[in-house]
């Protein structure tokens, strides 16, 4: 699969996707079911008002999540398809102990996201993917079961390109 993208596409789009709260939300509905607006709060402790509030707005705004009728927030296709990424994320960084042996799902997947976020833009001079030079991996195991993950980020990030999509700064008055 040869689609890239632009490094401030990347940086926009990891810098949403790589968010604990929205990890958190997407990976609760999907692991739980339909989440009540009311109980959002108790369903996701851990989160401030804020975080809740935030993390439910862009994932609307994103088409990640909608409202059903008397059930609450739910998953649309989109954020089904962005929970498998998760978990396929956190199950590499499972096996390969990364960043640590012991670490929680949410930040497995942020490093994932991070570690592979380099290899999608296309800003080089020979026109080759970049590779992050700080990121050392395990192992060639390691490299070669990235794949999998990556190709199902490029995959979503294609079916879902408002994701990558970089506001415009305001002009000055």
């Amino acid at each position: 699969m040869t689609t890239f993208f632009t490094s401030a596409e990347v940086r926009n789009a990891v810098e949403l996707l790589a968010s604990r709260s929205l990890i958190r939300l997407v990976t609760e509905i999907d692991d739980n079911g339909a989440i009540p607006p009311r109980r959002l709060a108790g369903t996701l402790p851990d989160l401030s008002s804020h975080q809740l509030r935030r993390a439910a707005e862009a994932a609307r705004a994103h088409g990640l999540v909608r409202t059903a009728s008397g059930a609450g927030l739910e998953l649309t296709e989109s954020g089904s398809e962005l929970a498998d990424l998760y978990d396929a994320a956190a199950r590499w960084a499972r096996r390969h102990a990364y960043p640590a042996p012991v670490c929680e799902f949410s930040s497995r997947v942020r490093h994932v996201l991070d570690l592979l976020a380099p290899s999608l833009a296309t800003e080089r001079a020979d026109g080759l993917p970049q590779r992050a030079a700080a990121a050392r991996l395990p192992s060639d195991e390691a490299e070669a079961d990235l794949v999998r993950p990556r190709t199902l980020l490029i995959q979503w990030l294609t079916g879902n390109p408002q994701i990558t999509q970089v506001s415009e700064p305001e002009p000055a008055a």
